[in-house]
C-alpha cells in the first residue's frame, strides 16, 4: 500500500526542497536535527496562521452571510425558472396542437381542390356536347357540311370513350353509366354510317355503262376522280370506324372491293379489246383492206421490197439482196404498236396508282411502324398539315368547316403521294389484287395476241415493260409486282422468238444452181440487229439482247460452215470469205463490246479463206512452173544440195528453159484475164470484194514470182535463167485488167 501512495516530486517541488536543504547546512549530515528544525518552523507557521485567522473572523462571518444570501437568491431564481418552464411547456403543447390543426386544414383544402379538379376533368372528358350527340344520331351523311359535323362529333365521341381515367374512377356508377351511353351511341352511329357507305359503294360499282360508252372511241380507261371525290370526304369517318369498330370497317372494305372489282374487271377487259381493235385497224389494213401482219410465231417471215411475204424455209431460190427484215408498212405497224403499248402501260399506271392512293388514304392502310401520313385531309385554317394525332383535334370553327367542305372533297387526291410516303405493305397489295383480279390475266392475253401478230413485238414489250417495272418497283406496289410478273413472261416470249430464229436459220436451204453470195440468214441477222438496236437503245434490257446476239452469232457461224460445205456451185472458200466478211462488217457496225471476240473471229475467218481462195486459184496460171519448183523443193528437202539440183535430169537447166518458154508475158496476162473473169463470176456483187481479192492475188502472185526467182538464183546460180516478165510487168498486167473491167 505504501508503494501505491508514493508520488514522485514534481520539478517545482524538487527545486523548493533543494533550496530548503541548501539553506540548512546540517541537512545532509544530521537529518534528525534538520527534521527537528523543520518541525519547529512548521509550528511557528501554524501559530501565525491561527493568529491570522482569528484576526479575520469578522470578514469570514461577513463572507458566510453573503454566501447564505446568494444561496437564497439562487433558490428564488430557480423557483421562478421552474414556474416559467411550466408556463412554456403549456405554450409548447398549445403551439404543437395549433400547428397540427393548420397542417390538417391545408391538406384538407388541397385535397378538396384536387378532388374538384379531378371531377372537373372527369366531367369534361365524359361530357359530350348535345350538338355532337344530335349529329351522331340524326346528322346528314350526304352533304359536305353534314359529313363535317358528323366527323367532328365522331372524333369527340372517340375522345370521350378513350379518355385517360384512373382505374378507381371507372368503378363509379356515373362513369359506368356514361360509358355505357357512349358505347350505345357509337354502335348506332357505326351502323348508320356503315349502311350509308355500303349503299355508296354498291352504287359506285353499278355505274359502268355510261363511262364506257363515252370512251368507246378513245384509247383511254375511265377516270374515277369523281368517285374518289365523292367518297374521300368520308375518310376521317372511315378512320374512326377502323379504330372503333374493326369488324364493320373490314366488312365495308370487303363491300368496296367486291363492288369496284366488277367495275374494273369490265373496264380492263373493254380497254384491252379496244387496244386490239386499234392495232388491227391501224396496223393490218393491206392494199385490198384485208388484215395481214407478218412474222407469226409459226414461221419466220421476211418481207421483200415488193411487199411479198417470203418464208425463211423457201428463200433458197430468191436473191438475198432483195429481202429486208420488214417492209415500210411492217415497220410503221411496229412503231404504232410501240406507241400503243406505251399508252396502255401509262393508262394502267394512271388508273392503278390513282386507285391505290385513294385506298391508301381512304382505308388508312399504313404499317403500324410507319410514320403518319404527311398530308392530312384535315388541316387548320392556314392549310398546315399535321400528323395522325391531329385528326382527333379538329376544331369546329367556321373557318375549318369551310376548309373541309371546299378543299377536302376537291383537292385531297390532287397531291400525289411520293414513293417514300406510300409505305406500301401487304394489306395495300392485297386490296389492289382484289380490285384488279383480272389485270395480270388480261396482260398475258395481250402478250399472246401480240406474239400471234408479230413475234418481234416481244422486243418492244420487253423494253417498255422493263422501264415501267423500274418506275414502280421502288415502292413495291401492286402494279410493280404485276408488271414484274408480266416482264418474266415477256422475257420468255423474247427467248422463244430468238429460239425460233435459230430454228429458222438451221432449216434454211440455199439453191445449189446459182452462186451462193450472202446467205439469207446473214441478211436477216443484219436487219434484226439494226432494228433491235433501235428498239433497245438506252434500255437496261440490252444485256438480254447481247445474250441473244451471242446465241445467234454462234449458230450463224455454224450454219455458214454448213452452207459452204453443201454448196456445189460456189467454192467453199468464197462462201466463207463473203459471209464472214459481211458478219465482220455487221459486228463492227454494232460496236458491241460483248461481241468483240466474235468480230475478231469473223475477221480472221474472212482473211484466212480469202488467202486460201487466192492461193488455190493462183496455182493454175503458172501451173507447170509451180509443179516444177515443187519438185525442186522436194529434192532439196530430201537432202540434195541446191546447186546440185540442176544436174538431175528432170530438173536440169534445159527442162527449166522449156517451162519458162511456156509462160511469156502475153500468155501470163491472158491467163490473168481469164482468172479475173472466173473470180468475177464466182464472187457476188453485193459484197464488193472483187478488187480486194484481185489485189490479194496480185500480192500472192508477186510473192510467188519472187520465190521462183530466188530458187532459180540459188539452184541455178550461173545459168542466167529468169522469167520472161518482170515484177513491173506483173503490176501493169493486174492494173490493166482491173481498169478494163
Amino acid at each position: 500500500m505504501a508503494g501505491e501512495d508514493f508520488q514522485a516530486l514534481s520539478a517545482k517541488e524538487e527545486a523548493d526542497l533543494e533550496l530548503l536543504m541548501s539553506e540548512c547546512q546540517i541537512a545532509m549530515s544530521n537529518a534528525e536535527l534538520f527534521a527537528e528544525q523543520l518541525s519547529k518552523q512548521l509550528s511557528v507557521l501554524d501559530g501565525a496562521n491561527i493568529h491570522s485567522i482569528m484576526g479575520s473572523e469578522d470578514q469570514v462571518l461577513n463572507l458566510m452571510r453573503l454566501l447564505d444570501e446568494g444561496i437564497q437568491m439562487a433558490e428564488s431564481i430557480e423557483e421562478k425558472l421552474t414556474s416559467y418552464d411550466l408556463i412554456l411547456a403549456n405554450v409548447k403543447e398549445q403551439m404543437e396542437v395549433m400547428q397540427d390543426k393548420e397542417t390538417l386544414v391545408t391538406r384538407r383544402n388541397t385535397n378538396h381542390q384536387r378532388l374538384l379538379e379531378h371531377l372537373d376533368h372527369l366531367i369534361n372528358q365524359l361530357d359530350l356536347d348535345m350538338k355532337h350527340m344530335k349529329a351522331l344520331m340524326d346528322g346528314d351523311l350526304t352533304s359536305p357540311s353534314g359529313i363535317y359535323e358528323c366527323t367532328v362529333a365522331a372524333q369527340a365521341l372517340h375522345k370521350c370513350m378513350n379518355a385517360e381515367i384512373h382505374p378507381s374512377m371507372l368503378k363509379m356508377a356515373a362513369v359506368e353509366e356514361q360509358q355505357k351511353r357512349f358505347r350505345k351511341l357509337s354502335s348506332k352511329f357505326s351502323q348508320r354510317l356503315a349502311h350509308h357507305l355500303n349503299n355508296q359503294f354498291i352504287h359506285q360499282g353499278n355505274e359502268i355503262g355510261g363511262t364506257l360508252s363515252r370512251l368507246a372511241g378513245e384509247l383511254r380507261m375511265p377516270q374515277h376522280e369523281s368517285t374518289h371525290k365523292e367518297l374521300v370526304i368520308y375518310a376521317e369517318l372511315m378512320l374512326w370506324l377502323k379504330n372503333m369498330d374493326q369488324p364493320v370497317f373490314q366488312a365495308l372494305a370487303t363491300v368496296y372491293t367486291d363492288s369496284l372489282s366488277k367495275l374494273y374487271v369490265q373496264e380492263v377487259r373493254d380497254f384491252f379489246e379496244s387496244v386490239k381493235q386499234r392495232l388491227m385497224v391501224r396496223e393490218g389494213k393491206g392494199k385490198h383492206g384485208t388484215l395481214k401482219l407478218s412474222g407469226s410465231t409459226s414461221s419466220l417471215t421476211k418481207i421483200g421490197h415488193d411487199g411479198r411475204s417470203v418464208s425463211m424455209q423457201s428463200v433458197d431460190s430468191a436473191h438475198p439482196a432483195t429481202h429486208v427484215y420488214g417492209s415500210e408498212s411492217d415497220l410503221a405497224a411496229r412503231n404504232l404498236f410501240d406507241q400503243v403499248l406505251e399508252k396502255v402501260l401509262q393508262e394502267l399506271e394512271r388508273v392503278c396508282i390513282a386507285e391505290q392512293d385513294f385506298c391508301f388514304r381512304f382505308f388508312h392502310l399504313m404499317d403500324k411502324s410507319a410514320s403518319p401520313i404527311p398530308e392530312q385531309a384535315v388541316s387548320n385554317k392556314d392549310g398546315e398539315s399535321g400528323g395522325t394525332e391531329d385528326v382527333w383535334q379538329l376544331q369546329t370553327s367556321a373557318a375549318n368547316e369551310e376548309f373541309y367542305v371546299e378543299n377536302l372533297g376537291q383537292g385531297l387526291l390532287q397531291k400525289r403521294l411520293t414513293p417514300d410516303m406510300r409505305q406500301i405493305n401487304d394489306e395495300v397489295r392485297a386490296m389492289m389484287a382484289e380490285l384488279f383480279p383480272t389485270l395480270e390475266t388480261e396482260l398475258e392475253a395481250f402478250l399472246s395476241y401480240a406474239e400471234r401478230q408479230d413475234s418481234m413485238y416481244t422486243m418492244y414489250m420487253l423494253v417498255r415493260i422493263s422501264q415501267h417495272v423500274i418506275n414502280n418497283q421502288h415502292m413495291g406496289s401492286f402494279l410493280g409486282k404485276t408488271f414484274g410478273n408480266y416482264l418474266i413472261k415477256v422475257k420468255r416470249g423474247f427467248d422463244k422468238y430468238i429460239d425460233m430464229m435459230i430454228q429458222g436459220i438451221r432449216e434454211v436451204r440455199v439453191s445449189k444452181k446459182n452462186r451462193c453470195g450472202i446467205i439469207s440468214f446473214v441478211h436477216q441477222f443484219e436487219e434484226f440487229a439494226n432494228l433491235a438496236e433501235a428498239i433497245f437503245k438506252g434500255s437496261d434490257r440490252h444485256t438480254d439482247l447481247n445474250k441473244a446476239y451471242t446465241k445467234l452469232v454462234h449458230v450463224l457461224y455454224e450454219q455458214i460452215q454448213r452452207v459452204a460445205s453443201e454448196h456445189q456451185k460456189t467454192p467453199r472458200e468464197v462462201v466463207l470469205m463473203e459471209n464472214f466478211h459481211r458478219m465482220f462488217s455487221i459486228l463492227s457496225h454494232l460496236k458491241n463490246a460483248g461481241l468483240e471476240a466474235d468480230r475478231k473471229e469473223a475477221k480472221q475467218r474472212y482473211t484466212d479463206n480469202m488467202l486460201a481462195y487466192t492461193i488455190t486459184l493462183l496455182g493454175r496460171p503458172l501451173e507447170k512452173l509451180h509443179i516444177f519448183f515443187e519438185g525442186v523443193e522436194a529434192r532439196v528437202a530430201a537432202g540434195v544440195k541446191r546447186e546440185e539440183v540442176g544436174f538431175q535430169l528432170a530438173f536440169s537447166k534445159q527442162e527449166l528453159r522449156k517451162v519458162i518458154r511456156e509462160y511469156p508475158g502475153k500468155e501470163v496476162k491472158k491467163t490473168l484475164e481469164h482468172l479475173y473473169k472466173k473470180v468475177e463470176k464466182q464472187l457476188c456483187e453485193e459484197e464488193n470484194l472483187l478488187q480486194v481479192v484481185w489485189h490479194e492475188m496480185q500480192d500472192v502472185f508477186i510473192n510467188q514470182y519472187k520465190h521462183y526467182d530466188e530458187l532459180m538464183k540459188k539452184c541455178y546460180p550461173d545459168s542466167q535463167l529468169g522469167l520472161e516478165f518482170t515484177i513491173e510487168n506483173v503490176l501493169q498486167y493486174f492494173s490493166d485488167i482491173a481498169q478494163s473491167h
